[in-house]
């Protein structure tokens, strides 16, 4: 006779489940990520967008083997007045084009994803068209740091930062399959 056993577990209590197996496999993909996406990560935990005193972030950036002065020039933080902040997505250059960029990171690639996202005259289509200038595995690093940061801002309540890169993470099938379907214009050197 073959004894069957039912486990019967709430739907709250296997999301949780799901979710810490989730976030420990993606602690374990930050060890792929550029050094200065390592430390943006660490930093937003701690602070979110907040400034934070500049000694912290020169302890912090020396232990993710960068320097406060290289994220600065990768694009991804602002120092001002001895403290220092991650960029919002506002500030970020609107003429970015990672293929000139000399310091491209997978933390700079997401959140320019998400600014031509959110673009009003944009959308999935800038989006798209950035995905298409990404080399190698950039666009599928930036989708899966997207989630992570969605994950974060979930647990630490940050709605407003949530719906952002929960909107990128929802419409990435759309973006990708555009971004695939995409030709380059070479008079204008844009994708069309």
């Amino acid at each position: 006779m073959e004894r069957r056993w039912a486990i019967t577990i709430e739907v709250r209590t296997a999301l949780q489940l799901i979710n810490q197996e989730l976030d420990a496999y993606l602690e374990q993909q930050e060890g792929e990520l550029d050094r200065e996406t390592r430390f943006c990560i660490a930093w937003f935990e701690q602070n979110a967008r907040r400034p934070n005193a500049f000694g912290q972030a020169d302890v912090l950036a020396r232990a993710k083997d960068t320097s406060v002065a290289g994220l600065v020039a990768a694009g991804v933080a602002a120092t001002e007045a001895g403290k220092l902040r991650l960029l919002r997505t506002d500030e970020l250059k609107a003429d970015w084009d990672p293929r000139t960029d000399r310091r491209v990171t997978v933390w700079e690639c997401t959140h320019h994803l998400i600014r031509r996202h959110q673009a009003g005259d944009g959308g999935e289509d800038a989006a798209a068209e950035l995905l298409g200038a990404l080399s190698g595995d950039l666009g599928d690093r930036a989708r899966a740091l997207a989630y992570r940061l969605y994950s974060l801002c979930e647990k630490k309540k940050w709605a407003e930062e949530a719906l952002a890169y929960n909107a990128l993470v929802a419409s990435w099938p759309a973006i990708q399959d555009k971004a695939a379907n995409v030709r380059r214009d070479p008079m204008q050197g844009r994708l069309v």
